[in-house]
């Protein structure tokens, strides 16, 4: 069973994780190696993300060494190929993470030591496969952060379905994807105005090279997420997100409204940090 954390809200599960990358960093950087964090875009990881930015500016943290390791973006199709869409558009994952991981940390960060340009990793649709040889190469993340889609359990842009062997890959996106990126992006005013195709990490792309996977599901909307992967004992293609079973040292974090559907037998088993609490005085600890 994967290991369930519940927190009192986003904020106290966002400081939790935050508090763990910021260490691994620290512990890179005096072992002289590179420290690479997987990263999504979109609402569910944006309080770890700013309690990291909180924490590199509380110490100073060097970040000369922090890999920013993307899993998607949108593509359009370009001649009889696709190529990332316009990285100035609202729902540019490459703008997400210029304007909300790196560009934070980096003003953070002592002058002189934040995160390098080259450092900002993002799939490349004229050459998918090759993203997954250069995270073999780099050994792995060190940290992936994962997140699940609402209503169908997507990962990154892997629909319902997808296999477990599937690798880094141009995917057509299902209508239910498209529909949960109404609320990732909300300048979206309708399902026409998203883009139909993504470039994506696969499932085993994540596995496989998750060397610690935390997926992050804060909110009531993350209730059958948080339901589906905890009671989840092996990949299930019809909820793609249950690859967080399959990785090593892989842990689930709700919140109080989201593990709010967790049935009895499970909750009975979910850790529940200092200060937590769910109100169920069943619960062990």
């Amino acid at each position: 069973m994967t290991d369930v954390m519940v927190f009192d809200d986003a904020s106290a599960m966002g400081s939790h994780l935050a508090e763990e990358i910021a260490a691994g960093i620290v512990e890179a950087g005096a072992a002289g190696r590179r420290y690479l964090l997987g990263c999504p875009g979109g609402r569910s990881p944006r309080s770890t993300y700013a309690a990291l930015v909180a924490l590199v500016a509380q110490r100073s943290l060097d970040l000369s060494h922090v890999v920013i390791v993307m899993m998607d973006d949108y593509v359009e199709r370009h001649g009889e190929s696709f190529r990332r869409v316009d990285p100035t558009l609202h729902y540019s994952v490459e703008r997400f993470a210029r304007e909300e991981i790196v560009g934070p940390l980096t003003a953070a960060a002592p002058t002189g030591c934040g995160i390098r340009p080259a450092h900002l990793w993002i799939p490349d649709p004229a050459d998918p496969l090759a993203y997954d040889a250069h995270l073999a190469e780099a050994g792995g993340i060190d940290l992936f952060i994962l997140a699940s889609g609402d209503t169908d359990g997507h990962i990154a842009f892997n629909p319902q379905g997808s296999a477990r062997d599937s690798r880094t890959r141009v995917i057509e996106l299902a209508e239910s994807t498209r529909r949960d990126n109404l609320g990732t992006f909300p300048e979206f005013v309708q399902l026409a105005d998203v883009p139909h195709f993504g470039i994506s990490i696969g499932i085993a792309t994540i596995a496989e090279f998750s060397r610690r996977a935390v997926l992050v599901a804060p909110g009531p909307s993350k209730i059958e997420a948080v339901g589906q992967i905890a009671r989840a004992d092996d990949y299930d293609p019809e909820w793609p997100a249950t690859v967080l079973v399959s990785c090593r040292d892989a842990s689930l974090y709700a919140d109080r409204s989201s593990a709010d559907g967790l049935p009895e037998a499970i909750f009975e088993h979910v850790h529940l940090p200092a200060r937590a609490s769910t109100g169920r005085n069943e619960v062990r600890t």
